[in-house]
């Protein structure tokens, strides 16, 4: 009830410094007198900007030709698209320009947004979006005034004024933690690159810390568990806190030790492919992002690890991430998903088993679906998942939680995590294990599903064990196994040993039933993967 009060009372406020009676205290003078004291950690492309002047824009892994319209006045139906067009996190690539007119179509775009946006939509002035979008306006700042008229000058000036003061009153309105906390950094940054407002920075850094304890946990995971998050706050803090290094020395490493947390935390959920696991919304991230970041740590961990509800398993070539299902808390879990007991597996540079991710941005009716345990490596039981999301209601979208909160055990000297889900206790009288053991090299990975039943309760229902394999493989009948074919050509063996079990390409299930004996009864599954 909390939660929902102070959701409520947020809102309400927030609609209200949004009217068109409240909005006119965002003007202030123009920020034209910024100092270039922001880095761009990831890196540009000259082509991309050529490509956007032939109309082509690249944003998110989606590729849309608006034939010479303003790509704002576009109806495009990609959230994830419209996101980075709306951040001019794109402006990087135009500090590779080579011409008076590429450096003045970056200029125009930003006019062109000024004129549709420049006066708040809910959509394109979200905290966090307009949050990052102010970053990167400063960061590349003498990319948009260099070929401006001076009357452009001033305009854009009174834009990022106008946006500054917006996050100030909304930063500290936000519902969303990741809104107030994007909010923070930006006004942080807009202290390091203004001189007029460095009383300000003591202030603003007080805060940013202040929000990063309250959402990150001690082992540096973020609260939602998701890897998305981890990645994109992590690309904003990391600029702040080189600059605080660099221009600021009384503040240098104020930030430092959390951003190498987060740096241990981000490395724990990834996978020898790269890219972190899919869970919790996470999905494909653009790779060039994902190297910048961790180009900015000084090692890479290698090393078996449990932190935030997940454990890692490394040996060899191959790496396991898995998830016990722990529920982030409700204001954290507006895109968790539904994936106790799933995982993910990769050897060298190839993923064998993952999970699906979040809905296409195509298929966003189907949202609800892709976070369920379904879409997941993990088990099910009538397909009913181990945590909920709520259809009504105040917590409408959120997950919710059943039963006792999950275990998670790892013994590193055997390589083995244990994983223990009660989600299913209530509904069906049954605690669900799973134990996953990487053997010496990493040659063979072998997974145990035992369903115990509850000391209360009746056992029922039918059980599904899905294992969702990696792009490009197929998958071969031989003999008493499946053949795994990679995209490489490499070949997985897949085994599976089960009283009465039923089975079938790509899904095996088996119906549970309640034992005569005395006491607790259970059943085992095991299914052992090894290269042939």
């Amino acid at each position: 009830m909390r939660f929902v009060a102070r959701r409520w009372l947020l809102g309400t406020a927030d609609w209200a410094a949004t009217t068109p009676v409240v909005r006119w205290s965002w003007t202030g003078p123009s920020d034209a007198d910024l100092v270039g004291t922001l880095g761009e950690i990831r890196p540009s492309d000259r082509e991309t900007v050529l490509e956007m002047m032939a109309g082509r824009y690249l944003l998110a892994s989606k590729l849309i030709d608006t034939h010479g319209v303003s790509p704002f006045g576009m109806p495009v139906g990609h959230a994830d698209w419209l996101d980075d067009l709306h951040s001019f996190a794109w402006l990087r690539h135009f500090r590779d320009s080579r011409t008076e007119e590429e450096r003045r179509f970056a200029t125009t775009l930003a006019m062109d947004w000024i004129g549709r946006d420049g006066r708040f939509s809910r959509d394109s002035w979200k905290p966090s979006l307009c949050a990052r979008r102010v970053l990167n306006w400063i960061r590349h700042y003498n990319i948009l005034v260099e070929a401006a008229r001076p009357d452009q000058v001033n305009a854009i000036g009174r834009s990022l004024s106008m946006q500054i003061q917006s996050l100030k009153l909304r930063g500290v309105l936000a519902t969303d933690p990741v809104d107030a906390l994007l909010a923070a950094i930006a006004l942080a940054g807009v202290a390091v690159a203004d001189e007029r407002r460095r009383e300000e920075l003591p202030a603003r850094l007080r805060r940013v810390t202040r929000l990063i304890d309250q959402q990150f946990c001690e082992d540096g995971l973020h609260r939602s568990r998701s890897a998305k998050i981890q990645l994109m706050v992590l690309m904003e803090l990391i600029t702040i806190d080189q600059a605080l290094n660099r221009h600021h020395q009384a503040y240098a490493h104020t930030l430092s030790d959390s951003i190498e947390k987060m740096f241990r935390a981000m490395d724990a959920i990834s996978l020898g492919t790269g890219e972190p696991g899919y869970f919790n919304g996470t999905g494909q991230l653009p790779h060039d992002q994902i190297v910048a970041v961790q180009a900015q740590s000084p090692t890479r961990a290698r090393t078996s690890v449990a932190l935030g509800g997940f454990g890692r398993l490394v040996e060899g070539r191959s790496i396991v991430v898995a998830d016990s299902g722990l529920v982030p808390e409700p204001e954290f879990a507006c895109e968790a998903h539904a994936g106790a007991l799933a995982f993910e597996f990769s050897h060298g540079r190839e993923l064998v088993v993952g999970n699906c991710g979040p809905a296409p941005a195509d298929l966003e009716g189907d949202t609800s679906i892709f976070r369920q345990g379904i879409a997941h490596s993990a088990p099910t039981i009538n397909a009913v998942s181990a945590a909920s999301i709520a259809t009504s209601g105040p917590m409408t979208g959120r997950l919710m939680p059943v039963g006792a909160a999950p275990d998670l055990r790892i013994d590193v000297p055997e390589q083995t995590l244990s994983l223990v889900s009660h989600g299913w206790q209530d509904r069906f009288g049954v605690t669900v294990e799973r134990r996953l053991t990487l053997m010496p090299e990493g040659k063979t990975l072998v997974g145990q599903d035992r369903f115990t039943r509850g000391r209360n309760g009746r056992i029922s229902g039918a059980c599904a064990i899905r294992f969702h394999l990696g792009q490009g493989t197929e998958v071969f009948e031989a003999d008493d196994m499946l053949q795994l074919q990679l995209a490489s050509g490499m070949v997985w063996s897949f085994l599976w040993k089960a009283p009465t079990c039923a089975s079938r390409i790509r899904c095996a299930s088996r119906p549970i039933s309640a034992s005569t004996a005395r006491g607790r009864s259970y059943s085992r599954r095991w299914w052992p993967m090894a290269p042939k």
